[in-house]
């Protein structure tokens, strides 16, 4: 496997996403948006946090690129950024649940 390298800018960046996903609620957040586009008021359900509270989650992941957002109507709904968060989640899922 050939070695990786990054540069200083970009690992500031990856350091920031970890740090985001670090926070058990932000990643329930996140794990509800990856099957499909979900408003806050059905996140805010599927994580039993505040509607307040999961926006506020949501602006941040947002800004990192975790999430993104697409308006419909009057309602918002968030997914994955993209199918890279997609795999980091899910493979990262997958290894917690193996048995050692």
């Amino acid at each position: 496997m050939p070695k990786l390298s990054i540069k200083d800018d970009h690992a500031i960046q990856l350091a920031e996403i970890f740090r985001l996903m670090g926070d058990a609620s932000r990643l329930r957040i996140i794990l509800a948006c990856l099957d499909e586009p979900i408003c806050v008021s059905d996140i805010a359900s599927a994580t039993r946090l505040s509607p307040s509270l999961v926006s506020h989650h949501l602006r941040l992941l947002r800004g990192a690129r975790v999430l993104r957002a697409e308006r419909q109507g009057r309602q918002v709904f968030y997914a994955a950024a993209d199918q890279h968060v997609r795999t980091v989640i899910t493979d990262m899922v997958a290894h917690v649940g193996e048995d050692d």
